[in-house]
């Protein structure tokens, strides 16, 4: 007989009636739906979601039943993940940068769409199905992104006028790409990108029938909700101005603000030193705190005593270490926690459902295992 996991109400009532001693991921299918209903409400296209952010199959199986049916996929497992969550799902290759047997992988699995942004690569795809498209990935000196991803891939514009002619003339169904970067807060990155691409079409004499804007769309990290409509609504008039009648069908593929809110890891403190100034966790950056490291501290943490309930105290900046025996595996300098935190309480970091397990390790022995399902993330007490 199967057996189903519990469904808790919260991570306080899970903690106070289990006290575990190690990191936990608390996931709500609820949120996740919420979130998937408000890019597809919201965006003007297709929505797709990034494996790479979270391909746990809890969240691929809710993405499917939230009615996601196309995803961007970035490796053979990636694909066999969503081909385990939905067998008909369709898949957008577009990491351009692959070895002959990932490329085989993607034609064996259906690829329905693949990114270039050389020529050499462009060469490599020669066996993919001329019934697939292929979409120039261009790159732009834009800011507005936490981190840009223009550095690693992405054509500059004169070198994707190019390539756009030779996907078309070789047979394939043209189409362009870009990526804004991670955690992009400004809107004004993807109208730049989408009168770019314009330009790209009007100098190649290339007709798209899409084009991909990326992902990039900003998660929350400190307290305050990203307007995501405001971005929907910029592209769409963007994408209006500069295409005019002949506007492509657009695409998006969102992971880190897709995924985020639906986690919230609860890490517990092993100890602490110095009059409680410097605070050791069962997690850190060779687990699910690695996004933190480049991210920054959030501004949205709380802490749980072993009996599930919230602490109070006025905050204060601790210097917080991670697990391992590396002195490297340490959180940015300032984490504020109530005073009143003691060993044994749970630190709740909310809004990490993407690179947390899916970057973490077993260094040393730690790293995240368990995934819990909940009703709600916070506020209600263990009783």
């Amino acid at each position: 007989m199967q057996h189903i996991p519990p469904l808790w109400l919260s991570p306080e009532s899970h903690l106070g009636r289990s006290a575990p001693d190690h990191p936990i991921l608390y996931f709500s299918p609820r949120v996740l739906h919420e979130v998937a209903r408000r890019f597809q409400s919201g965006f003007p296209g297709l929505v797709t979601y990034a494996v790479k952010a979270n391909p746990h199959p809890a969240v691929l199986s809710n993405l499917v039943a939230a009615g996601i049916s196309a995803f961007d996929v970035a490796s053979p497992a990636e694909m066999e993940a969503v081909r385990a969550a939905s067998p008909g799902a369709v898949m957008h290759y577009n990491n351009p940068m692959r070895s002959a047997a990932e490329i085989a992988a993607g034609i064996e699995h259906g690829v329905a769409s693949w990114s270039v942004d050389e020529l050499s690569e462009l060469e490599k795809l020669d066996a993919v199905p001329r019934t697939c498209e292929i979409a120039v990935r261009f790159a732009l000196p834009v800011a507005g992104a936490a981190y840009d991803f223009g550095s690693k891939f992405g054509a500059a514009p004169t070198e994707a006028v190019e390539l756009l002619k030779q996907v078309a003339a070789r047979g394939w169904s043209p189409a362009l790409c870009f990526h804004p970067g991670t955690q992009c807060e400004d809107e004004a990155a993807w109208v730049e990108y989408i009168h770019a691409a314009k330009k790209i079409v009007d100098d190649s004499g290339v007709q798209i029938a899409r084009l991909n804007v990326g992902g990039g769309f900003a998660a929350n990290r400190n307290g305050a909700a990203p307007d995501l409509e405001k971005v929907f609504a910029a592209i769409e008039m963007a994408a209006a101005q500069a295409f005019g009648a002949e506007q492509p069908t657009l695409i998006c593929e969102p992971g880190r603000a897709m995924v985020s809110e639906s986690f919230t890891l609860a890490a517990r403190i092993k100890g602490m030193r110095n009059g409680g100034a410097v605070v050791f966790l069962n997690d850190g950056i060779y687990g699910g705190l690695v996004d933190i490291r480049d991210m920054g501290l959030p501004g949205r943490v709380e802490v749980v005593s072993a009996r599930g309930k919230h602490r109070a105290g006025k905050r204060r900046p601790r210097v917080v270490f991670g697990p391992t025996c590396d002195s490297l595996d340490r959180l940015p300098d300032g984490l504020p926690l109530p005073c009143d935190a003691m060993a044994g309480d749970y630190v709740l970091f909310p809004g990490l459902g993407a690179y947390s397990s899916a970057m973490s390790t077993q260094f040393n022995g730690y790293g995240l295992s368990d995934v819990v399902t909940v009703i709600e993330l916070a506020g209600q007490p263990a009783s």
